[in-house]
């Protein structure tokens, strides 16, 4: 039996099914790859209304990529206030922001020169 590669690809839209699994929203995925001085391949974003549903998503994420890929996070950050929680695949890195942080982080502008795709609440890219 041949164990599948998973790609950083496979894992930044197996993290944005997760997001959907908990209602996150506004989900963005940046590509890095082409981008100045990036870290990793993707970033994976989206926002929730309260540090409760934070928290969720950045658990289910965690549990859902792990039971779907074998993969886990090499470091996580944020858990003690939940305003912003990140979890680093090292090749995928996923930011899971209160709505109030992601306003004023503005990760998107940041990395703009990274191509973007905006996904429906259901996980679909939108065109």
């Amino acid at each position: 039996m041949t164990e599948t590669k998973i790609t950083s690809d496979m894992l930044a839209e197996t993290a944005i099914a997760a997001i959907c699994n908990k209602k996150g929203e506004q989900i963005v995925k940046l590509d890095m790859r082409q981008a100045d001085g990036a870290v990793c391949d993707f970033f994976v974003i989206c926002q929730a209304d309260n540090p409760r549903q934070v928290m969720a998503i950045a658990d289910e994420i965690e549990d859902f990529v792990r039971e779907n890929t074998g993969e886990k996070p090499l470091h996580i950050e944020g858990r003690d206030n939940a305003q912003w929680i990140i979890l680093d695949y090292v090749n995928v890195v996923v930011h899971v922001f209160l709505d109030e942080a992601r306003e004023f982080y503005k990760l998107e502008k940041l990395w703009a020169d990274a191509t973007r795709t905006n996904y429906s609440d259901n996980g679909k890219p939108i065109e």
